[in-house]
């Protein structure tokens, strides 16, 4: 297969795409933990007819061919949001797959990184799927287990492929794993008594569905405003906003979602999920021909059917960020989480992810019994 040569076809049409799906699959055979995606759902990501994230961002995809058959594939784009922002000619890379072949992948690259140049950009990062708010990083440490929702997998290989290419690590993003059982040690938890009981303007609740979009609104706007100083950071829009509220609202349990207020002001929040990922494992991707009947009784049976949830969402609004009320607010929103984790039986919660250099917020996870089980790294390469 090295001599034989190697064709880059551009997506281009639903045939494409349905063979860009496909070769996921075909690069991840052996890989008996991963959680082969619902391919209709990536249909529609990468579809600009369907995916409302076209509106701020443009993408290319390729796939690699040998001999007529898919060995790679990979997305290259860019994001004006982020370009508006940071101001810094990035684009990015993500939706990488490839067999262990460094022909194969140099060539799925050179092919991006033409595009990206013929853009105007200078630099390329990921990968991301298809910017920092979506799937991110790659995994590099805790390849024996499943990947969470909305969290990637990889084979160990991939980043020696990408390293070959020119890249180098420009961070990495940690999964904590924390038992629920023991998330907010007995010590803590007489401190947050004490300290609701001395602050009258302090309240919190869990999340209402009877007002479920102003609750959405309230989960964008505490993220945009508490990791906007953050690397990479790309701000949630109004589009953005509408479509998490669409995509979670059937799987949302308002149990765990939490929120605290001071003074009838947001100040901090925190989002735990179900895992999906853990309701869709045994359907290879499909929801034919009647795996979408399973599923559907999975979701609507949430509360007692998973066994597993991920904290994706967690923020303090900024007045309160690296201070005393900020640690309280966090932990006051993660301990009701954990409550409710435990009244419906979810006793294992992944908090992902979290930068390596977020000294604070890794603190206070580590505080409460949590350790990093999976590594997710991201590169940068001048083009």
């Amino acid at each position: 297969m090295k001599n034989s040569k190697i064709k880059i076809r551009v997506v281009q049409n639903k045939t494409d795409r349905e063979l860009f799906c496909e070769v996921n699959s075909i690069c991840m055979q052996g890989a008996n933990v991963w959680v082969p995606p619902i391919k209709q759902m990536v249909l529609n990501q990468i579809n600009p007819n369907k995916n409302s994230w076209f509106q701020n961002g443009e993408a290319h995809f390729l796939i690699a061919e040998i001999n007529n058959k898919p060995v790679g594939r990979l997305s290259v784009q860019l994001d004006y949001n982020h370009l508006n922002l940071h101001k810094d000619s990035t684009g990015f890379f993500g939706f990488f797959d490839s067999i262990d072949n460094q022909e194969v992948t140099n060539a799925l690259f050179k092919k991006g990184f033409e595009w990206l140049r013929n853009k105007g950009l200078r630099k390329v990062r990921g990968p991301f799927s298809l910017n920092i708010n979506q799937e991110s990083g790659l995994l590099v440490e805790g390849f024996e287990s499943p990947q969470r929702m909305m969290m990637g997998y990889a084979k160990p290989y991939y980043e020696k492929l990408i390293l070959n290419t020119g890249f180098f690590k420009v961070k990495d993003l940690f999964a904590y794993l924390t038992p629920m059982d023991t998330a907010i040690p007995y010590k803590y938890r007489d401190i947050l008594e004490r300290f609701i009981k001395r602050n009258s303007g302090l309240s919190f609740r869990h999340l209402d569905m009877k007002r479920y979009d102003s609750d959405i609104r309230i989960i964008v706007d505490l993220f945009n405003q508490a990791w906007r100083d953050n690397w990479g950071f790309i701000p949630m829009t109004d589009i953005d906003a509408r479509n998490m509220a669409k995509e979670l609202k059937p799987i949302i349990i308002p149990e765990l979602v939490w929120f605290a207020f001071i003074d009838g002001k947001p100040a901090a929040m925190a989002v735990a999920l179900p895992d999906f990922n853990e309701m869709i494992s045994d359907l290879q991707g499909s929801l034919l021909p009647l795996n979408w009947i399973k599923l559907l009784w999975r979701i609507i049976n949430r509360k007692t059917w998973s066994s597993r949830t991920r904290i994706p969402l967690m923020g303090v609004a900024p007045e309160y960020k690296n201070k005393t009320m900020g640690s309280i607010l966090a932990l006051i929103v993660i301990g009701s989480i954990r409550e409710a984790s435990l009244k419906f039986n979810l006793p294992i919660c992944e908090m992902s992810w979290v930068l390596e250099d977020n000294r604070a917020t890794r603190h206070s996870l580590e505080s409460i019994g949590g350790k990093v089980y999976k590594t997710y790294r991201v590169y940068e390469k001048a083009i």
